[in-house]
C-alpha cells in the first residue's frame, strides 16, 4: 500500500465512519441546563382562607357607580381584557405584518371568526414559507393608551405572552413585544409569571388562595376566570368587610369607613406605597425587587409598610446619576425630584386614579397642581407661546426599556438633557448571564426581621462575599420557604459547584416536597454530577406529583434516552407532546428514538414539528441535518447544520457534522474551517481532532495533521486508527523510524482493518 492509498483510506473513512453515530448523543442530555430560568418562579399560594376577604368588583358599583364609571375608562381600569374582533382598536388586516430581521421571522397578525391571531413563518430551504406556527391572543395587555400586548393560553394552562405588540404611537403600528428584538427571542414560548399578572391586573380570583394551590402558582397556571383589569381592592384592600358594613342598616358611618382602606387618608409614607408597589421599579436590570420568602406574590394589602412585603434595590449599572428612563419608572424619577423632596406631596397630588383627564383638559390640571406651590414663580427667559410648566419641566420621552413608547418624565427639574427625548431607539440587549450587585434603594434601612435579613441576602447574593452570607442567614433562621434555599443553589450553579446545587436543592425540596423548580434544579445537578439513576429518579418522583407537567416529562424522557431505555422514554415523550402539543424538546427526542430505530420518516417529520414549534434550535436543526446527510440530500443537511451554527455558534457537533459534509460537498477548505472550530470549542472530543487530522493528512498537510493525531493520541492513548494515522503522515515527513512505532502499534491494535493496513505499511516501506 502506497501513502497516497493510505491517505485515501483516511479520506474515505472521514467520510463514513461514524457520521451519523452522534446523532442521538448530540440531541439527548443538553436539555436540563436550558429551561430553568424560565420555570423557577417564587412564590407560595397564599392561605385560602384570605380569598373571603374580597368580593367580585361588580359589588363596589352597587354603591360607588359614578366613580366606577370614569374608572373604567382609565389606563388601569382597562390594563386586561379578554381579546376578541369587536374589542380590537388595531387594525388586523393592513399594514398588520413585521418581518423580524435579527431572527428572520415574519409575523402577521390577522383575524378569523371574530378570533384574533399572530402567525409566524420563515423562509424554509427551498425558499418556500415553512415553520408556521399560529397561536390565538386569549387576552390583551394594557390599556392602549400605550400599547396592546396579548397573551395566549396553552394547552398547558400557562399564559404565553405573544411576540408583537400595537404601539399607539403615530396613530398606531406593530412591532416586536418588550424585550422580543434581538435575534435569540422568545416567540411563542414566553410565560407570563404571577410577578407580571401582579401590576397589570386585579388579584386572580380575588386572590392567590384561589390559584389552585402551590404547585400551579410556581409553573404560572392562572385560573380560567381572570379579572378583566386593575380593580378597586388594589388600592382599598379587601372588600367583604366594607360592604357587609355598608349593607346592614344598623352600621354607623364610621364602622364604614373603617372597614375599608382610602389611600387620601394615609400617611405620606403608606399613600405612596399603595402606588410605589407598581410604580417603583428602578431598573430593567435584575434584581431590582425582592420579597420576602414569607409572603406570597397576592399578599400585599393597602395601608401596610411595603417593605414587610418586599424591598427595592438599585443596580449598580443603573446608579443615582443615570438618566436611564423606564416604563415603569415614574416613582422611581419622581423622588429624585426637588419638589417631592422638599415638599409632602404624593401621587394624589397631581393625580385622582378615579378620572384620568386627557388632551387639553390633562395639561390644564396638571398645570394648575404646578400652580399650586409654584404661583409666584418669574421666568427670566423668553418661553414660547405653546409652552407650559410640563413642556419644560415634565416632558414626554421615549421610554428605554419599551423603545417605541412615549410617556411623561416624572423626574421634575429645572433642565432637561441636551438630546431629542423622541428620538428613535434601539432595544437594549442584556448580556446572558450578566452579573450585576445591587445596593439597597427602598427603605432606606429594611425592616429588622429574619425575612428582610434573607431578602436582603437573595439580591445580594452575586454582590462580593453574597453567597456566603446567604447561606449564613439559612444556616442561622432555617427558614420554612423553599425559595431562599433555591436561590442559594442557583448561584451555586453559576459558580460551577454542582454538589452544591444538589444540596441546596434538597433543603428546598424538604421545605416543600412539590416545589418543581427545585426538583428540576435538583435533578440537572444529579446529571451534571453523574448520577444519572438518582436524577432519573428525582424527575420520575415529580412526573407522579405533577403528572401533566411536560416539561418534566420531557426531561424524564431525556434521561431514559440517555441510559439506553428506549421505550420508556418514548413512553414519557409521548405524555409530554399530549400535554403540550408544542413542546419542541419532546419533539426532537422522539426524532432521536425513530432515528435510532430505523424509522427515517417519523424521524423527519419529528425533528420538522420541532422546528415548527422553535425555529432556532440548534439540535433540532443539526438531527435534521444529520438525516437528510444519511440520505444524500447533501445541500438541504447544508442548509440545516448552518442554521444550527447560526442559533448557537458555539455548538461543536453542528461545526463537526458541517465539516463532514463539506467534504463531500467538495469544499475542503471550508470542512477544514468548520473542524477546527469544532475542535477549538470542544478540545476533549477526541474524534474531532481525528477527522481533522484525516482531512489534513489527506490533502498533504503532513505538519498539522501530526499535530491534531498527537492530540488524539493524548487523549485516547493507543487508539489504533490515530496510530496508523500518525505513521502514515510521518512516512510523508521522511520520518521512518519515528513512523515505526506508531504503526507497529496500529498493527497490534484490536481494529482488524487498521491492523490490516498498518502490517501492509510496514512491510512496504520499514522491512
Amino acid at each position: 500500500m502506497t501513502t497516497r492509498q493510505a491517505n485515501s483510506f483516511r479520506l474515505s473513512r472521514l467520510l463514513w465512519i461514524g457520521a451519523l453515530a452522534a446523532i442521538v448523543v448530540a440531541a439527548a442530555g443538553a436539555f436540563f441546563l436550558e429551561r430553568r430560568a424560565s420555570r423557577a418562579s417564587r412564590g407560595a399560594a397564599a392561605p385560602t382562607a384570605q380569598s373571603s376577604a374580597y368580593v367580585d368588583p361588580a359589588e363596589c358599583t352597587r354603591c360607588h357607580r359614578d366613580v366606577a364609571a370614569t374608572y373604567r375608562k382609565t389606563g388601569m381600569g382597562r390594563s386586561f381584557s379578554k381579546a376578541s374582533a369587536a374589542n380590537a382598536v388595531e387594525d388586523f388586516a393592513r399594514a398588520n405584518t413585521v418581518d423580524h430581521r435579527p431572527s428572520g421571522m415574519r409575523y402577521e397578525m390577522f383575524e378569523r371568526n371574530g378570533e384574533l391571531f399572530e402567525r409566524r413563518s420563515l423562509p424554509g430551504f427551498d425558499g418556500k414559507e415553512t415553520n408556521v406556527m399560529e397561536e390565538r391572543a386569549d387576552y390583551v395587555v394594557g390599556s392602549g393608551n400605550h400599547a396592546r400586548t396579548y397573551l395566549h393560553r396553552a394547552a398547558n394552562g400557562q399564559l404565553i405572552e405573544l411576540p408583537v405588540t400595537w404601539y399607539a404611537e403615530s396613530k398606531g403600528y406593530w412591532a416586536m413585544s418588550p424585550g422580543y428584538d434581538r435575534k435569540h427571542q422568545k416567540d411563542f414560548f414566553r410565560a407570563i409569571k404571577p410577578e407580571c399578572m401582579f401590576c397589570h391586573n386585579g388579584y386572580p380570583q380575588g386572590d392567590a388562595g384561589s390559584l389552585q394551590g402551590d404547585a400551579d402558582l410556581d409553573k404560572s397556571i392562572f385560573p380560567e376566570q381572570l379579572p378583566e383589569g386593575i380593580d378597586c381592592q388594589r388600592c382599598h384592600g379587601p372588600g367583604r368587610a366594607h360592604v357587609e358594613a355598608a349593607s346592614d342598616s344598623h352600621s354607623s358611618e364610621e364602622r364604614v369607613r373603617a372597614t375599608i382602606v382610602n389611600p387620601a387618608r394615609l400617611g405620606r409614607e403608606r399613600q405612596l406605597e399603595v402606588c410605589m408597589q407598581c410604580h417603583l421599579e428602578t431598573s430593567y436590570l435584575e434584581p431590582n425587587e425582592q420579597r420576602a420568602f414569607d409572603r406570597s406574590i397576592f399578599s400585599y394589602r393597602p395601608g401596610e409598610p411595603i417593605a414587610d412585603y418586599k424591598l427595592y434595590f438599585l443596580p449598580d449599572a443603573a446608579n443615582a446619576t443615570d438618566d436611564r428612563f423606564e416604563i415603569a419608572h415614574a416613582a422611581f424619577r419622581l423622588r429624585k425630584s426637588a419638589c417631592f423632596r422638599s415638599s409632602q406631596m404624593t401621587c394624589l397630588t397631581c393625580h385622582d386614579p378615579h378620572d384620568i383627564p386627557h388632551g387639553p383638559q390633562a395639561t390644564a390640571h396638571y398645570v394648575e397642581a404646578c400652580l399650586s406651590c409654584h404661583h409666584s414663580v418669574k421666568h427670566t427667559v423668553a418661553l414660547p407661546a405653546a409652552s407650559t410648566c410640563l413642556t419644560c419641566h415634565m416632558p414626554k420621552r421615549r421610554t428605554d426599556d419599551t423603545v417605541h413608547v412615549v410617556m411623561t418624565d416624572h423626574f421634575i427639574r429645572r433642565t432637561q438633557p441636551k438630546r431629542d427625548l423622541l428620538a428613535p431607539l434601539a432595544e437594549a440587549v442584556v448580556p446572558v448571564g450578566a452579573v450585576t450587585n445591587v445596593a439597597l434603594y427602598f427603605p432606606e434601612k429594611p425592616p429588622a426581621t429574619p425575612a428582610a435579613e434573607i431578602a436582603v441576602a437573595e439580591a445580594q447574593v452575586k454582590n462580593d462575599h453574597g453567597r456566603q452570607r446567604l447561606q449564613t442567614l439559612l444556616e442561622r433562621y432555617q427558614p420554612g420557604a423553599p425559595e431562599p434555599y433555591l436561590a442559594l443553589a442557583q448561584e451555586y450553579e453559576r459558580e460551577g459547584n454542582e454538589t452544591e446545587v444538589a444540596r441546596w436543592s434538597r433543603l428546598a425540596l424538604q421545605k416543600r416536597g412539590n416545589f418543581e423548580p427545585a426538583i428540576v434544579q435538583l435533578a440537572h445537578a444529579l446529571f451534571a454530577t453523574h448520577q444519572d439513576a438518582e436524577g432519573a429518579r428525582t424527575l420520575a418522583d415529580g412526573v407522579v406529583q405533577y403528572p401533566q407537567d411536560d416539561l418534566l416529562l420531557s426531561d424524564l424522557g431525556n434521561a431514559y434516552l440517555r441510559s439506553g431505555e428506549t421505550a420508556q422514554a418514548a413512553a414519557m415523550l409521548q405524555r409530554a407532546v399530549k400535554a403540550n402539543p408544542e413542546r419542541p424538546e419532546a419533539h426532537n427526542l422522539l426524532g432521536v428514538i425513530a432515528r435510532e430505530r430505523g424509522d427515517l420518516s417519523t424521524a423527519e417529520r419529528e425533528f420538522r414539528e420541532s422546528l415548527r414549534c422553535q425555529p432556532d434550535d440548534a439540535q433540532a436543526n443539526d438531527n435534521l441535518g444529520n438525516l437528510q446527510f444519511q440520505r444524500g440530500v447533501y445541500k438541504e443537511a447544508a442548509f440545516y447544520f448552518e442554521k444550527a451554527i447560526d442559533a448557537d455558534p458555539m455548538f461543536a457537533e453542528a461545526h463537526h457534522h458541517f465539516g463532514r459534509l463539506l467534504v463531500l460537498m467538495d469544499q475542503v477548505p471550508r470542512a477544514v474551517a468548520e473542524l477546527n472550530e469544532a475542535a477549538r470549542q470542544s478540545p476533549g472530543d477526541f474524534q474531532i481532532h481525528e477527522d481533522l487530522a484525516d482531512l489534513l493528512s489527506a490533502t498533504g498537510h503532513e505538519g498539522e495533521a501530526a499535530a491534531q493525531y498527537a492530540r488524539v493520541l493524548e487523549l485516547r492513548p493507543n487508539h489504533p486508527q490515530a496510530q496508523l494515522g500518525l505513521g502514515i503522515t510521518l512516512l510523508e515527513q521522511h520520518r521512518p523510524a519515528a513512523a515505526r512505532q506508531h504503526l507497529e502499534a496500529a498493527a497490534q491494535g484490536l481494529d482488524a482493518e487498521t491492523a490490516r493496513h498498518a502490517n501492509a505499511l510496514l512491510a512496504q516501506h520499514l522491512r
